[in-house]
């Protein structure tokens, strides 16, 4: 790797026309060459941005450890630096300090100025109105990849009788009479609407309910947190989780659990490269259901106690996979499994059943030689366990095809990735841009691509 100095960490916004303005780092790869060597995950990026949020609603200091240095995180500490909130780095890496006692209220084009592209300033709405009464929300950002509906959030603080007004600045939410508990059963078990009514009802007077709530182990993580601070939460195994609100919550002292998006597209690196990579960090329980698709599509794996090994075994297999909420196959990890399976023999079939638009990245693969035929309204196949959905896709790859270097551009987090390790597994080089999009979920991104041998160089 030649890197550049001073290259911004970029993010893609979209122009009036609907266009995507590029920015941030551009990478030159060279591919054919395997990545081997070890990597180390730290916290999940969907854990720890919730769980500093959370700090708001203590009375006393927080302290979360293992958190990766990915710019979702920085994006929510300068969130909470302008709200008031004194963040400090501890002694050990990846250990931040939160101390709540100065929050104070932030103007709209403050949170907008600092909030850039990230849709997290929506899940400060219940920690801000216990603590202050009010929340703002400007306009949100976040990977274009499908329809995130904030009315989820909106219904579910309504519920517990918060006054949301829109403007053209955007969202003003209250709590004239404060806020109750309530009985909310959400139309999808929407992850970021779980955690919405969890941030929320924990401070609520009396007892809120939750139907269809999401059941990720990042969910069960914010639980924990949650019940270090004081907080009264049960689930039961049929998306039900109960919520006795407290009057006081104290700080917490958290290790995040693992980011199993992360180790996930480490692994599918390996199958893509033909590689063999140790991911540090990594655990089985919360992969399950990734280790069985990447078992039967050809990978070996081996399971201890300080991570996870993964490589090819022989030669890739076709799969059919659909991905679901939780314990299902997770949307995330479709993107990178997708570049692997151009290299199976025979056709596979990946239903995305989350989001509507997450398989438009196909069409850089495609032109990088990859034979990927994308069903705009899903296709009805043999064995289909997963409930159909109005906003279905599905995607057939043909393979194995021969990869080859192409000129691309980043749409989003995990699209992105799946185009580096595309061209890490193509003959020839490539040009991809807008990496700094990456960044969003990645710790140390470039540094780990250097370490497993990948060769590139950052051009611009």
């Amino acid at each position: 790797m030649k890197p550049l100095l001073n290259v911004a960490a970029g993010e893609s916004t979209a122009t009036e026309a609907g266009e995507q303005e590029v920015t941030g780092e551009v990478l030159a790869i060279r591919g054919g060459r395997p990545l081997t060597g070890r990597v180390e995950v730290k916290g999940a990026k969907n854990l720890v941005t919730k769980a500093m949020v959370a700090a708001l609603l203590g009375e006393t200091v927080s302290t979360l450890r293992d958190v990766p240095d990915i710019s979702d995180v920085h994006v929510v500490r300068s969130l909470l630096e302008v709200h008031g909130v004194r963040v400090e780095d501890g002694e050990e890496e990846g250990t931040f300090h939160f101390d709540p006692s100065g929050a104070v209220s932030a103007h709209f084009e403050e949170i907008d100025a600092h909030a850039g592209a990230s849709r997290i300033p929506i899940l400060f709405c219940g920690p801000l109105l216990h603590l202050l009464g009010e929340a703002l929300i400007p306009d949100l950002g976040g990977c274009r990849i499908g329809d995130r509906p904030i009315n989820f959030h909106m219904d579910a603080l309504r519920a517990f009788g918060a006054v949301v007004d829109k403007s053209y600045e955007g969202i003003r939410i209250t709590a004239p009479n404060g806020l109750h508990g309530a009985n909310i059963e959400l139309p999808y078990p929407s992850v970021g609407a779980t955690e919405q009514v969890l941030l929320t009802a924990v401070k609520a007077k009396g007892t809120t309910e939750l139907r269809n709530a999401a059941i990720e182990p990042e969910i069960m993580d914010l639980i924990a947190v949650l019940q270090k601070m004081g907080a009264i939460i049960s689930y039961e195994p049929n998306r039900v989780i109960l919520i006795e609100g407290v009057d006081t919550l104290r700080g917490y002292d958290h290790r995040a659990i693992f980011d199993r998006n992360e180790a996930a597209s480490w692994a599918c690196a390996a199958l893509a490269t033909d590689g063999d990579i140790f991911v540090g960090g990594a655990r089985q329980q919360e992969m399950l259901t990734f280790l069985n698709v990447f078992r039967k599509a050809g990978g070996w794996f081996d399971v201890r106690e300080d991570g996870i090994q993964f490589r090819r075994d022989g030669a890739l297999k076709p799969v059919v996979v659909e991905t679901d909420v939780h314990p299902g196959f997770m949307t995330d990890w479709q993107q990178p499994l997708i570049v692997a399976l151009t290299q199976a023999e025979g056709t596979s079939i990946v239903h995305e059943t989350v989001y509507e638009n997450r398989l438009g990245f196909t069409d850089a693969l495609n032109q990088m030689g990859a034979d990927i035929v994308v069903h705009p309204r899903g296709l009805d196949t043999p064995g289909r366990r997963v409930p159909r959905r109005a906003l279905e896709q599905a995607a057939v790859i043909n393979g194995p095809t021969a990869l080859h270097g192409a000129d691309v551009v980043v749409p989003d987090l995990r699209g992105g990735y799946s185009y580096v390790i595309a061209a890490l597994a193509a003959e020839g080089e490539s040009i991809v841009r807008n990496v700094g999009i990456i960044r969003r979920g990645y710790e140390k991104f470039l540094a780990k691509l250097d370490m497993l041998g990948a060769d590139f160089d950052v051009i611009g």
